[in-house]
């Protein structure tokens, strides 16, 4: 059965923290090491729930409502400046396509809303994913977690049309 796309709501917060718990530690982890994961993910697999009620998070949902994908978007101070915002896939469901739709969606309503350029933080693993999506490295960055928790990304950038 094909999946089913929807924008999110606030009541989808355990269903998305789900589909980072699943997702994160499995695809971070031929990228960064085990001391790095075990203290960054806690950090990174917490759904925000300002951005699950914005009308801008999008969800790829199982039939059973399971969430398989996830990502969304937000204005970044500036004018059309806008950043994608915690993109995942379940593991177990890569290459499906479902990440593509959700950042298709995400695009096409940003360009919508005017968003002129679209930047993005992207973990070391994405930025295959993203590079496929027309995004060009800008630079490497350092994100500080906390004391001494430093996760490297690439910033990212793609203009909409």
């Amino acid at each position: 059965m094909a999946p089913k796309f929807r924008l999110a709501t606030a009541r989808d917060l355990s269903a998305v923290d789900l589909l980072f718990a699943r997702s994160f530690p499995r695809l971070l982890a031929a990228d960064y090491p085990p001391s790095l994961m075990v203290m960054a993910v806690p950090q990174l697999a917490r759904a925000q729930p300002d951005l699950l009620g914005s009308g801008r998070y999008h969800l790829a949902l199982a039939e059973d409502g399971r969430v398989l994908a996830a990502g969304g978007w937000s204005w970044a101070g500036g004018r059309g400046l806008a950043e994608v915002r915690h993109l995942a896939t379940d593991p177990d469901h890569l290459r499906q396509g479902l990440a593509r739709e959700v950042m298709a969606r995400v695009l096409a309503q940003a360009g919508a809303e005017g968003v002129a350029v679209m930047n993005c933080l992207a973990t070391l693993t994405a930025v295959p994913f993203y590079t496929a999506q027309g995004f060009l490295a800008q630079g490497r960055v350092v994100i500080q977690l906390g004391p001494g928790i430093g996760f490297p990304v690439l910033r990212m950038a793609r203009r909409l049309p």
